[in-house]
C-alpha cells in the first residue's frame, strides 16, 4: 500500500512537473511569438517608412520642377512686364524738325525761294522782295533793314545771280538769331537751390500748355517740380493747371478763383524753398486790357518771389503764338517793357504759313528763343536750337 503511496506521489509529481514544463514551453512560445511580432512590427514600420520617405522625394522633387517650371513662367513673365515698362518708359520717337515745319518753310521761306531764284536783279525784284518780308510778319521795320542790307552786300560782293542774291538772304536771315545761340537758349537751372521759371503772356496763346510740357520736361530730367496755378481770374486756367500735374505727377499748388494771384506765387515759393524744390514754375494771370494793372501785379509777384526764394536772377518767360504775327511782337514788346524778359517760348509755330515773325522777336527785343511749339504732343514743345532750325527751314 505505501508502495502504492509513492508510485502515486511520483505520478502525481511527474504530472506536476510535466504540466510546468508545458507552462515554461507555453511561455516559451509566447515570449518567442511576442518576439517575432515585435520584430515583424518593426521591419513593418521600416518599409513603411522607407515607403513613405520615397514618396515624399517623389512630392518634393515634383514640386521642385513645379517651382522652377513657375520660376521660369514669372521670370519670363516678369521680363516681358519689364521689357515692357521699358517700352512705355522710352520717350516716343520725335519727328524731325523739317517734317514739323513743313507748313511755315512751304509758306514764307517757300514763296521767298520762289520770287528769287530765276529772276533779273532790279528794283522790281526788291519790290517784289519787300511785300513778301512784310506779308510774311516780318514786319515794315525789319523789311526795309534787310533789303537795305541786302543791296548793300549785293554791291560789295558784285553778285550777279538771283541764287546769290537768295544765299545772301539766308544769311542776313541767320544772322538775326544771333541772340539765339546755345548758350542763350537752354534754360538757366542750378543744383543745390531752388529755381524760379515765371511764365508771363496773354490769354490763349498756349502759356498753360507750355508750363506743363515744361513741367514734363524737367521732372524726366530728374529734377522736383513744383507748379503755382497763379493765373486765378480764370477758373479754367486753374483746371487746366490741375489737370497738367495728375498727367505729369506734378504737385500743384492753387487757390479759388478769383483770389489774389500774388497769394499763390508767395504760396508756392514757400513751400518750394521749405520743402527743398528744385524747380518752381509760376503761372501769371494773361490780361493785357489795361498796362498799368499788369505792371503793379506783375512788380507785386517779382517782389515776392525775391523775398520768398532769395533769388533774385530767375527766368521770365514771354509765351508768344506764332499764328498772331505782328499783334504777337506787340505783346512781346509790352512785356518786356514791364518785365525783365529772359527768353520767349514760341508757340503754334508749325501752324503758321508765314514765319516770319521769329526774326523781328529776336532782334528787337534781343531775347533768346527758349522753346518752339512743333505740334500738340508733350514732345512737341522742343528746346530751341538754332542750327536744327536753319537747316529745317533754309536747307
Amino acid at each position: 500500500m505505501l508502495k502504492n503511496f509513492f508510485k502515486f506521489g511520483k505520478k502525481k509529481k511527474g504530472k506536476e512537473e510535466q504540466k510546468s514544463e508545458l507552462e515554461n514551453q507555453l511561455d516559451k512560445e509566447i515570449q518567442e511569438s511576442e518576439d517575432e511580432i515585435q520584430k515583424i512590427k518593426k521591419e513593418t514600420e521600416k518599409e513603411i517608412k522607407k515607403a513613405a520617405d520615397e514618396i515624399l522625394k517623389k512630392d518634393n522633387k515634383i514640386s521642385e520642377n513645379s517651382k522652377v517650371e513657375n520660376g521660369n513662367v514669372e521670370s519670363k513673365l516678369d521680363e516681358s512686364n519689364f521689357e515692357e515698362r521699358e517700352k512705355t518708359k522710352k520717350k516716343p520717337k520725335l519727328k524731325p524738325l523739317k517734317d514739323r515745319l513743313a507748313t511755315p518753310k512751304k509758306g514764307f521761306f517757300g514763296k521767298l525761294k520762289e520770287a528769287l531764284l530765276g529772276k533779273t536783279i532790279d528794283d522790281d525784284l526788291y519790290e517784289e522782295l519787300e511785300e513778301l518780308l512784310i506779308q510774311s510778319d516780318i514786319g515794315m521795320n525789319m523789311t526795309m533793314q534787310l533789303v537795305e542790307e541786302l543791296e548793300k552786300s549785293v554791291s560789295r560782293k558784285k553778285l550777279k545771280t538771283s541764287e546769290q542774291i537768295y544765299d545772301e538772304l539766308k544769311e542776313l536771315l541767320k544772322a538775326k538769331l544771333v541772340y539765339s545761340d546755345e548758350s542763350n537758349t537752354k534754360l538757366k537751372l542750378q543744383d543745390g537751390k531752388l529755381n524760379i521759371l515765371l511764365i508771363v503772356g496773354v490769354n490763349g496763346v498756349g502759356k498753360t500748355t507750355s508750363i506743363g510740357k515744361i513741367a514734363k520736361k524737367l521732372k524726366d530730367s530728374g529734377k522736383k517740380v513744383i507748379i503755382g496755378a497763379g493765373d486765378t481770374f480764370r477758373a479754367a486756367a486753374i483746371e487746366q493747371v490741375e489737370e497738367w500735374g495728375k498727367r505729369t505727377g506734378v504737385e500743384v499748388i492753387k487757390q479759388a478763383h478769383g483770389s489774389d494771384p500774388a497769394a499763390v506765387i508767395f504760396d508756392t515759393v514757400k513751400t518750394a524753398k521749405n520743402r527743398e524744390f528744385d524747380v518752381a514754375i509760376l503761372d501769371t494771370a494773361g490780361r493785357l486790357h489795361n498796362k498799368r494793372d499788369l505792371m503793379k501785379e506783375l512788380e507785386k509777384i517779382n517782389k515776392i518771389i525775391r523775398e520768398q526764394s532769395g533769388e533774385t536772377d530767375f527766368e521770365t518767360l514771354l509765351v508768344i503764338d506764332s499764328t498772331t504775327g505782328q499783334n504777337g511782337l506787340e505783346q512781346a514788346r509790352i512785356f518786356n517793357e514791364i518785365v525783365d524778359l529772359t527768353g520767349i517760348i514760341l508757340t503754334k509755330f508749325d501752324g503758321t504759313a508765314k514765319g516770319g515773325i521769329i526774326f523781328p522777336i529776336t532782334e528787337e527785343l534781343k531775347k533768346p528763343i527758349k522753346f518752339i511749339g512743333v505740334g500738340e504732343g508733350i514732345e512737341d514743345l522742343r528746346e530751341f536750337d538754332t542750327k536744327e532750325f536753319v537747316e529745317a527751314m533754309f536747307d
